[in-house]
């Protein structure tokens, strides 16, 4: 019978058709589709009858089913698969009965081995094509168009779905059997095991494989490999394998991180990890900075493996550090991350051996080293594992410093990811710090201080304690006689087991410490034995030498006190040999215990000293913190809200700086910064620790009454709106709401302070329910404006604000169309206010105008007939003051001598009186025409569409009974509604600006009354010389002037000169914004006078300044005044030495850079103005300005056009500094292609100005960042070539320089002379505009004509660009006051608020 051919496993199935040589199997005939379900039941047939062996005639069919497919029906294709599994299985529970035989014949075994792998490679190769047809199907799913496809994969993909976990516990069955008594004894066949491993790679490659519904497939395929490592030698074959997948499948990193992670723990395969690291680190460098995808997969199996086996890692790390090296900054982090994992599971705590102590010092080291990396992600992936060391308390006190000094540096990265990180980092180390839980740094000084000293004191006093210092001779002359005794002993006979206890040491150095420290000892004899034996061991060397002549005895006598005399020469640190006493026990034992009490003490001043510098790192990290919340990022600022949330809770003083400093970022438009800041006051103020609803109200009462305490109006602002919130969602408890009456109502003991901040509360919480105050007005009527509200009119201006509450907004009751909240006149609220009023009229008191402000701003906003209350108010203090100026002449004696009366011949009256007269007047008239211009109108307004909507009604009525006679009616009486609705609304507009204009100023109403006395006042500085009384009036004319225009028109010199002239930067703040709001009232009339406003802007005063560039922020950003020509002011506002003012001006732009292309389009202008010899702005300075400006310049298109507007602007320029100007603008400007050809184009403008060298630089700058950002081959050529036309224009420049200076007359341009400029760099006030420049305006039309006529011709050159040409004539429009009435002496004024300073 001839051998059965032999299987060989095929490279590819292809080769089982070709004849592959004598003996070996050949496939004889690949069936066709149709006759394959006969094969296959014949091959099941023959299963049943001889086992697994009848693969061997029936292989061909399942082969075929395999050549088929893709076409084959699903049912032939589970059939196979299905059979084939119940063969495999068969074999498997035979094969441990057939490999225990010892008599198996080789064609047995052969037979067998045959089968196996036939049946093997079969089983292998459907399951390869299921899960190939499992991955395209899934691929398929992903395609809405394929629906058909997609259902027909999931029919025939089922089976496969089901059979895949069991299968593979089969073959892991399989390779668990002794299978190399097939092979003869020899390792099972290399390509067999392949054979089996490589469907489990195979469904590792599905991208899917990493879903939770694949976990047991998952954990079926681990163990399959397992085997095939620990049974069948795999690991060389898996090592390159995972590898090479790694490198190509990122989605398995984690599948054999888990599985490595497994064979290491279960099966003891701790090897692999060291052949698989060692594989990754041999990678080169350079390669894995090329392949994104390979990097990634190596990268995250690193970290995920450090995460789960963290010793064997760390004992692997060194083969992996060269690619910390490397340029790819993934593998970088990975193995910075496999680091802080084997520091915070394996290299963590305080019983380390030396050698991990320092291993785990290197790898901190190499951390912080990355905290500075070149990429930002490894910076911020560096910070991120050192929070996680933090937060398990794996770094060491020794780093701690070190760490937080990095974390505060990169707060000034320029990647927000990394300073989002650092914070992150520093929060940890707050939350995770072991020094205190509370960390100010001015509390730990005096501590840190009184310990220093007691250290000091301590160890200046173990000095002096220690015995007297006694001489070695004086030593040896006490101890004599006992040496000499032991001596002697020596020759006699010796005791048992004396002489093997000593031995003389090797060296004469070690012999001598020896004999040493017996004496120090005591032991005398023994000393002197071993001196002995020295001296015959080491005779004639030092210091065993002694005199001949002398006797042994006196020999070894003399060595030993050479030898005790010479080891301690002052040296007393042991205790005296001389009697071992309990005398000298005692004294050892007082001296140990001083000793320990000074290490006590040092430990605690370095553990002191290590809190206050690191409380003082933290408030650094404040400071920078601080800054943050106004970022771009919205994670930066949520991150930096968090962080002084935290610090907060560790009692850092600067911290309610951070916790005030986030209020206005309740108004952001960004809703998680909004959250934020809400969480943020919910965590600090909501959530107290203590237990009892009243304790918890109390802790949140002082808390945010504390924060109330010297707030501006904006911080109140802000918390009023944080504080609705919070009622409005029922975050506070009525406990809080009944405390905060109880202080009001003096029930609960409290300061008057506390007392305020209780009503403030509680406008704060109206806001979000009126009814709290709604349903207690009688209570705050009678608490709050009783007879005591003389004493302090604080707390009655904090109740009118309180109530005022209650007004609602006009335009929501309008929308609502129901009347207004409005209260009866004779309500007891308005007899007590105007009671409290005209009472405190006639007292001076500082607080008076502030409350009376509040209390006339309540009735027009709440009263019946408000005009008729304040008019009573009005006249009864008036009265008043006149009984006041009638009064007997005997007290008007002394009205010259005094300073707090005013004079004017005919009588005299108390400076306060005036003041107050003409305070109330002011308010009176401007909230008479607020009243007028939002309520009154609002009501008509109202009034009028319920009339309209009453009469549409109606005629709906009516138009619907007469419908059958009328066709055209209804039309028609909609177009005449129609036309009634569009022109009411500027009926009632025009006779509200009437009654402003004919009325409220007319002789017949009250407020002429006062007009005489307010002018008299401004026009007459040098009578009324009280600076408060000037300031008063001349606030009290700006709000005249916003009643009516003529008014206005007639008084704007007057108000324009006082602002000009004074010499009181209260006075001159105040009729700024005066002007700014007659500026949005009557612009046609302020306009002329525009240039007053700007002029400000270069005020000698901070406070001016910033409040002028205010003004002027809201007046151009509404569009109320004109930009071209004076903008320039406002950018010089960007170098003010105020820090405030700086950013009152980066706000205004960065504002204005929101409008459109604002920005761009004034750049040329502000070019223009900044660049003139005559501006008096230092070259520093101008950079600063363009820097900030230029920032604002993104789009590529605006880049190019002023690239070649710049290069225009050479043409005209005239003086050096104009150069340099230039070319620093044009440095800024990031250079695109295009904007490079436009420099080619217009390279002859500036070519012959590039002998200077600083125009040089700026282009070579240009060029150098031009290259960085990475140009096109093309283009780089084209940067090149200017390069070197750039280079040969400087050097023909120095040439013909040094030409010109050896005697040529060619012309030079000349050098701007600098002008002397103040520190604030502002031109001084005074000359700014002498008295012959205030002349009024004339109107537009004859200004026209006349410049038409004539135009004087400009003797200096300007540079101007085309677009500042537009209207440059107006920008030169000028007010003045005739000599005669120009004040000849300054009125000043003062303010308080937001509107009055005092």
């Amino acid at each position: 019978m001839a051998a059965a051919p032999e299987f060989h496993l095929p490279l590819a199935p292809a080769d089982l058709l070709r004849d592959g040589g004598p003996g070996r199997y050949v496939v004889q005939e690949v069936l066709a589709a149709r006759e394959l379900p006969p094969a296959l039941a014949a091959f099941r047939a023959a299963f049943r009858a001889q086992g697994a062996l009848a693969v061997l005639q029936h292989f061909d069919c399942v082969y075929s089913v395999l050549h088929h497919f893709r076409t084959v029906g699903t049912a032939v294709k589970e059939d196979a698969l299905e059979l084939m599994m119940h063969v495999v299985s068969h074999h498997s529970n035979e094969l441990p009965t057939i490999l225990s035989d010892s008599g198996l014949s080789h064609t047995d075994r052969a037979a067998h081995l045959n089968a196996l792998k036939m049946n093997c490679y079969l089983l292998t190769g459907l399951m390869d094509a299921f899960e190939m047809e499992t991955c395209k199907n899934s691929c398929l799913e992903a395609d809405p168009g394929r629906k058909n496809r997609k259902n027909h994969a999931k029919t025939s993909g089922s089976l496969w779905e089901e059979e895949r976990e069991p299968l593979l516990r089969l073959l892991t069955q399989l390779l668990q059997l002794d299978l190399r008594q097939l092979w003869g004894g020899l390792a099972v066949e290399e390509e067999f095991v392949s054979l089996m491993t490589g469907s489990c790679y195979r469904i590792l490659e599905n991208p899917s494989i990493g879903l939770q519904r694949y976990r047991v497939t998952r954990e079926a395929v681990t163990h399959l490999l397992a085997a095939a490592l620990v049974h069948c030698d795999h690991m060389f074959s898996a090592t390159l394998k995972i590898t090479q997948m790694l490198q190509h499948f990122e989605h398995v990193a984690p599948v054999f991180a888990q599985a490595v992670s497994l064979w290491a723990k279960e099966y003891g395969l701790k090897s692999l990890v060291g052949e698989l690291l060692r594989e990754i680190g041999q990678k080169c460098p350079q390669d894995l900075a090329r392949e994104a995808s390979g990097v990634k997969g190596y990268a995250t199996f690193i970290s995920e493996l450090a995460e789960q086996i963290p010793t064997l890692v760390l004992s692997n790390m060194s083969v992996l550090l060269p690619h910390l090296d490397g340029e790819s900054y993934t593998m970088r982090n990975a193995i910075l991350a496999a680091m802080a994992e084997v520091l915070v599971q394996v290299l963590n705590g305080d019983q380390l051996e030396e050698a991990a102590r320092g291993t785990r010092d290197k790898f901190l080291d190499m951390l912080q080293a990355h905290v500075c990396d070149v990429h930002s992600f490894v910076r911020s992936r560096v910070l991120q594992l050192f929070t996680r060391i933090v937060q398990c308390k794996a770094l060491p006190l020794t780093q701690f410093q070190s760490v937080v000094s990095l974390a505060v540096g990169r707060l000034k990265d320029k990647s927000v990811l990394v300073v989002k990180n650092a914070i992150q980092l520093l929060a940890a180390f707050l939350s995770n710090n072991p020094f205190s839980s509370k960390l100010s740094w001015t509390d730990l000084d005096e501590p840190l201080k009184k310990e220093v000293q007691k250290l000091k004191e301590m160890r200046d006093r173990s000095r002096p304690t220690a015995a007297p210092v006694i001489a070695p001779e004086e030593e040896w002359e006490a101890m004599l006689p006992e040496v000499r005794a032991a001596t002697q002993q020596l020759f006699q006979p010796l005791q048992e087991g004396e002489e093997e206890v000593l031995e003389v040491e090797e060296t004469v150095e070690k012999t001598v410490e020896q004999i040493t420290g017996l004496l120090k000892k005591l032991n005398y004899k023994s000393a002197a034995r071993l001196t002995q034996k020295a001296l015959c061991r080491f005779q004639g060397k030092e210091p065993f030498i002694g005199p001949g002549e002398e006797n042994e005895e006196a020999t070894i006598l003399g060595v030993l006190k050479r030898l005790y005399t010479g080891s301690c020469p002052g040296e007393n640190s042991e205790d005296p040999p001389c009697d071992s006493s309990s005398d000298k026990i005692e004294e050892v034992v007082q001296e140990e215990q001083p000793q320990t009490e000074l290490v006590k003490q040092e430990m605690l001043v370095h553990y002191l000293q290590d809190a206050y510098n690191f409380s003082v790192k933290i408030t650094e990290a404040l400071n920078l913190i601080s800054k943050m919340m106004y970022e771009n990022s919205v994670s930066v600022v949520q991150e930096a809200i968090e962080f002084f949330v935290t610090v907060s809770q560790f009692g850092v003083p600067q911290a309610l700086l951070g916790v005030r400093r986030m209020l206005p970022l309740v108004w952001s438009k960004e809703p998680g910064i909004k959250e934020a800041v809400l969480n943020a006051y919910r965590q600090l103020y909501l959530s107290p620790s203590e237990d009892s609803e009243r304790a918890k109200a109390q802790a949140l009462v002082h808390s945010l009454s504390l924060i109330m305490v010297d707030a501006s109006l904006a911080t109140i602002q802000c918390l009023e709106e944080i504080i609705s919130e919070f009622v409005q969602k029922d975050e506070i408890k009525p406990a809080v709401t009944q405390l905060l009456w109880e202080r009001f109502t003096e029930k609960s003991p409290c300061s008057s302070l506390e007392r305020r901040a209780a009503v403030m509360l509680l406008g704060m919480m109206a806001r979000g329910k009126p009814e709290i105050i709604g349903s207690n007005l009688d209570i705050l009527v009678t608490m709050g404006l009783s007879e005591k509200a003389c004493e302090d009119y604080r707390l009655p201006q904090e109740v009118c604000n309180v109530i005022s509450n209650l007004a609602g907004n006009p335009k929501t009751a309008l929308e609502k169309s129901s009347a207004p909240f409005r209260l009866p006149q004779n309500h007891m609220l308005f007899g007590c206010l105007s009671e409290t009023v005209s009472k405190g009229f006639a007292q001076p008191s500082s607080h008076w105008i502030p409350f009376m402000e509040a209390a006339v701003t309540l009735i027009y906003q709440l009263a019946e007939g408000a005009e008729e209350i304040c008019a009573d108010i009005l006249h009864v203090c008036s009265q008043q003051a006149l009984e006041k100026l009638q009064e007997p002449d005997e007290q008007k004696a002394d009205a010259e001598d005094s300073p707090h009366r005013v004079s004017d011949g005919s009588g005299s009256l108390s400076t306060f009186l005036l003041l107050h007269l003409v305070a109330l007047v002011g308010q009176v008239a401007l909230q008479q025409v607020a009243y007028l211009e939002v309520s009154v109108s609002a009501e008509l307004r109202r009034r009028r569409l319920l009339k309209e909507e009453k009469t549409k009604k109606q005629s709906d009525t009516s138009t619907n009974k007469q419908r059958p006679q009328s066709t055209g009616n209804e039309t028609t009486m909609e177009e005449e509604l129609g036309l009634v609705g569009a022109t009411a609304d500027d009926t009632e507009v025009e006779l509200i600006r009437n009654i402003c204009e004919t009325e409220l100023l007319d002789e017949k109403h009250l407020l002429s009354a006062f007009v005489p006395l307010v002018l008299k006042i401004c026009n007459n500085p040098g009578l009324y010389s009280d600076s408060a009384l000037s300031a008063a009036a001349a606030l009290t004319l700006g709000k005249l002037c916003m009643i009516s225009s003529e008014f206005c028109d007639s008084h704007l010199r007057l108000l324009f000169t006082m602002m000009e002239k004074s010499t009181l930067p209260d006075v001159r703040s105040n009729l700024i914004i005066a002007a700014g709001d007659l500026a949005i009232r009557f612009p046609n009339l302020v306009e002329p006078w525009t240039s007053h406003l700007y002029a400000r802007l270069r005020d000698p005063c901070p406070s001016v300044r910033q409040t002028a560039g205010l003004v002027m922020t809201h007046l151009i950003l509404k569009d109320m005044v004109k930009v071209k020509g004076q903008v320039s002011e406002m950018a010089t506002l960007l170098i003010d030495p105020e820090e405030a003012i700086v950013q009152v001006a980066q706000n205004f732009f960065g504002e204005l850079a929101n409008k459109g292309n604002a920005v761009y389009n004034l750049l040329p202008d502000i070019i223009s103005h900044l660049s003139d010899p005559n501006s008096g702005i230092e070259e520093e300075s101008f950079h600063t300005i363009m820097r900030h400006l230029f920032s604002y310049i993104t789009k590529d298109k605006q880049t190019e056009s002023l690239v070649e507007k710049l290069c225009q602007r050479f043409r005209t320029a005239r003086t050096e500094r104009q150069y340099r100007d230039l070319s620093h603008c044009l440095a800024l400007l990031p250079i695109s292609e295009r904007g490079l050809h436009k420099l080619q184009d217009n390279y002859d403008c500036f070519a012959d100005k590039l002998q200077d060298p600083a125009v040089y630089n700026c282009f070579q700058t240009v060029l150098a960042r031009f290259r960085r950002a990475g140009v096109k081959p093309e283009t780089k050529t084209l940067a090149e070539e200017l390069e070197q036309k750039l280079s040969a224009s400087h050097n023909r420049g120095l040439d013909s320089t040094e030409t010109c200076q050896d005697g040529s007359q060619t012309p030079m341009p000349v050098p701007a002379k600098r002008k002397p400029i103040e520190s604030s760099c502002r031109q001084p006030l005074s000359p700014a505009n002498s008295d012959n420049d205030f002349v009024t305006p004339l109107s537009r039309t004859l200004r026209n004509h006349k410049r038409a006529q004539k135009r004087p011709p400009r003797k200096k050159t300007i540079i101007t660009f085309s677009s500042d040409e537009e209207n440059n004539s107006e920008d030169e429009l000028l007010g003045e006051l005739r000599e005669e009435e120009t004040p000849t002496k300054t009125t000043p004024i003062t303010r308080s608020s937001a509107r009055r300073r005092r």
